[in-house]
C-alpha cells in the first residue's frame, strides 16, 4: 500500500518539482526545520522557490516508516546523496484537505540522529 506522503517524496526525488507542488493546495502552509534554520511559506509558489533553491545534488528521500490517521500522514526516513551517503534523517507530517491536496506540511531534519537504533541499510533494513 502506498501513501500520498510517499508519493510526494517520489515525485520530488524524480526532479519533477512542478508536479510535486501540484500535489499541494494553492494556499499550503509549510515549515522546514533544518540545521541551517527554519523556513516557512504559505503558497505553492513559495514551496517551488524553496525546492528550486536547494543545491543541485543527487538526493533521494528513503521513507523508512509511514503512518496515517484520518486526514494526516507521517513519515520518517533518511536523505541519501549519490546513492551511497546518508546525509541525515527527517520526520515529516502532512495534512490533507477535502480534495486530497497537502494543505499543511511540517518537516524536521537532523544530520546526526537516527530514530531507528543502529541506523539502516540502503534497502531499509535495520542494522543489528
Amino acid at each position: 500500500m502506498s501513501y500520498p506522503i510517499e508519493d510526494y517524496y517520489a515525485v520530488v526525488d524524480s526532479g519533477r518539482l512542478g508536479d510535486a507542488v501540484d500535489l499541494l493546495a494553492d494556499d499550503v502552509e509549510f515549515v522546514m526545520m533544518l540545521p541551517s534554520g527554519v523556513r516557512t511559506g504559505s503558497s505553492r509558489a513559495a514551496m517551488l522557490e524553496y525546492l528550486s533553491a536547494r543545491p543541485d545534488v543527487d538526493r533521494k528521500h528513503r521513507v523508512l516508516r509511514v503512518a496515517a490517521d484520518g486526514d494526516a500522514q507521517f513519515a520518517y526516513g533518511a536523505v541519501i546523496e549519490n546513492g551511497t551517503a546518508t546525509t541525515g534523517y527527517f520526520v515529516a507530517a502532512m495534512h490533507f484537505d477535502a480534495d486530497g491536496c497537502i494543505d499543511r506540511y511540517q518537516v524536521s531534519f537532523s544530520a546526526e540522529f537516527s530514530l531507528l537504533p543502529g541506523g539502516f541499510t540502503l534497502e531499509g533494513e535495520r542494522r543489528a
